[in-house]
């Protein structure tokens, strides 16, 4: 029995981009090319995938069995996983890989990466180098990490510190144990979910990775996506 998921949160309502899950990248919804980016590595690691959304136009992107649809308002993406942990679907897995819906660039190896480190952590996650143009970009989450751990992550410390990538590896007893955690004003201030974690005294393992992508954080990201595109 496949024992992993490979979750996609996928909201509709986004403060900096609403329906940005439906975004056209060189004609295909943003959330198609996530998608097909994480079926290599769902059948090199045994894994089921599914879209988790809040939206009836996203569910039509895909067949029942890969989507699953509840209209419910979570705080974030890892709230949304842990939801669908507990229905009759998410209670066949005991691990979970959270794939950050604007992410069309993920790789494989990095969806790996995050999935082997969970041998060793209950939660996981990735990081790569800061691009030095990124720095002063608020949208570019950074991290500090050390000896395999992530120290701390934050949107404003510039001179630093890891470029963060939203994939995320839990166990299922650490992922439904997340929404019972205190939110700290440290996350409501960053914005960073994963911040609760750190704040109630969890480990989250971190592995380096190669990342060369984009990440869609706003409306501009989609031209200097397709720019990227263009020139490769």
């Amino acid at each position: 029995m496949t024992s992993t998921a490979i979750v996609i949160p996928a909201r509709w309502e986004s403060t900096r981009f609403p329906g940005k899950p439906l975004a056209p990248l060189n004609g295909v919804p943003m959330i198609r090319w996530v998608y097909e980016r994480c079926r290599k590595a769902a059948k090199e690691i045994d894994a089921d995938i599914y879209v988790l959304t809040d939206h009836e136009d996203i569910c039509l992107r895909f067949e029942s069995n890969e989507v699953w649809f509840d209209h419910n308002d979570y705080a974030n993406g890892t709230e949304r996983c842990a939801a669908f942990a507990k229905t009759k679907d998410g209670q066949l897995y005991n691990k979970f890989i959270n794939v950050q819906g604007d992410m069309p660039d993920v790789t494989s190896d990095i969806i790996k990466y995050v999935f082997y480190n969970l041998n060793q952590y209950d939660i996981t996650t990735a990081h790569t180098d800061m691009d030095p143009t990124m720095r002063s970009d608020p949208n570019t989450v950074k991290m500090i990490e050390g000896a395999g751990k992530a120290l701390w992550f934050g949107r404003g410390f510039t001179k630093y510190g890891k470029h963060h990538l939203g994939v995320y590896g839990y166990t299922r007893e650490a992922l439904l144990r997340y929404p019972t955690l205190p939110v700290t004003a440290e996350e409501d201030i960053e914005q960073l979910e994963q911040l609760r974690w750190l704040k109630n005294g969890c480990t989250i393992g971190t592995q380096s990775v190669y990342f060369k992508g984009t990440e869609i954080n706003s409306p501009e990201d989609i031209k200097k996506w397709h720019q990227m595109k263009s020139s490769q």
